[in-house]
């Protein structure tokens, strides 16, 4: 049974296991972290301790607890996520929750209620399970995990003992990147990929750095009047939300550059651009970008291309320096 953790999790394991040696684990834990840092497998390697009935901080791996974990059948061990990717998470579900939280273990050792996507509570399964988290059993345990605390509401937050996984550095994440993928990986990956290093893995094993270079070439290409309008809304428009990400993270460093606030990790095409235009100019354009951004994400049905042409149109040369 695979045990190992990311080396960037390992401080609050070390914090968790010592709770769980000395029996005062919280009954009700709020995990935060960026999806990219792994947090699902820190709260993995908690259930397997919490649920196995010979051991308190690693599971034997023998026992019928762990082997009923392993098959993924314990029937004290309950998770709940939103049931579509970017949906709530419903007041019948928290209200199936609570009703679990009531009972007595069916084995009679610990229950365990992990709750993914924890901001994604919509208010009324929010409220209802405010009540059961305040009244906890001492044999039932919640931990809840999100990487957006600030749409969660203060009082389940209150109720929580919180744990944050701190962020590494963008040469921490370079590092760790490289040794597991041997692969060239240039500091500005982890940046653009907000140093979260399972996320700048993935950007490296699926061949995504030439494609970076591409954008950020093209974008610059057509600031100085080298391609046309039309050709970079259509590139742009392909994965609209990682391409509009990339070049917002290359306008930022744009700015830095024009107050030499750079370092290692900027975007290899910021230096350029932060000439191509002032840095009032560069101000506006990200305010724009981060308002389309928005606007892109909280709507479905919006049209990119004429949304990106907008964007585009309004900042063209002569009418932003």
């Amino acid at each position: 049974m695979k045990n190992e953790l990311y080396p960037w999790l390992e401080g609050v394991w070390s914090q968790w296991k010592h709770n769980l040696d000395i029996d005062q684990f919280s009954n009700v834990s709020l995990l935060v972290g960026a999806s990219g840092l792994g947090t699902n497998e820190l709260v993995r390697k908690l259930s397997l301790a919490i649920m196995c009935t010979n051991q308190t901080t690693e599971p034997c791996g023998y026992c019928h607890s762990c082997n009923l974990m392993a098959s993924s059948t314990h029937p004290d061990y309950h998770l709940f996520r939103p049931e579509k990717e970017g949906k709530a998470i419903s007041v019948d579900q928290i209200r199936q929750c609570n009703k679990l939280a009531q009972e007595s273990s069916q084995l009679s050792h610990a229950r365990l209620i992990v709750i993914e996507s924890a901001h994604s509570l919509n208010e009324s399964a929010a409220n209802a399970l405010l009540k059961t988290l305040e009244s906890a059993h001492s044999g039932c345990f919640f931990v809840l995990l999100t990487d957006k605390l600030n749409l969660l509401l203060p009082t389940i937050v209150s109720r929580c003992q919180q744990w944050s996984i701190p962020t590494p550095s963008s040469q921490q994440v370079t590092d760790w990147v490289q040794k597991e993928t041997r692969k060239a990986c240039p500091q500005y990956v982890a940046h653009i990929c907000n140093y979260e290093p399972l996320k700048t893995r993935d950007f490296i094993e699926s061949d995504q750095l030439a494609r970076y270079q591409d954008i950020e070439s093209y974008f610059l290409k057509y600031l100085q009047g080298e391609e046309s309008w039309s050709s970079t809304v259509a590139t742009l428009n392909k994965e609209p939300e990682l391409t509009l990400t990339w070049i917002w993270y290359l306008i930022s460093d744009a700015q830095k550059w024009h107050f030499q606030l750079t370092g290692e990790q900027a975007t290899p095409g910021s230096e350029q651009l932060s000439a191509l235009r002032s840095y009032d100019c560069l101000y506006k354009m990200n305010v724009a970008l981060t308002n389309l951004m928005q606007q892109l994400k909280s709507s479905s049905g919006l049209n990119s291309e004429l949304l990106i042409a907008n964007w585009l149109i309004e900042y063209e040369e002569d009418t932003c320096l």
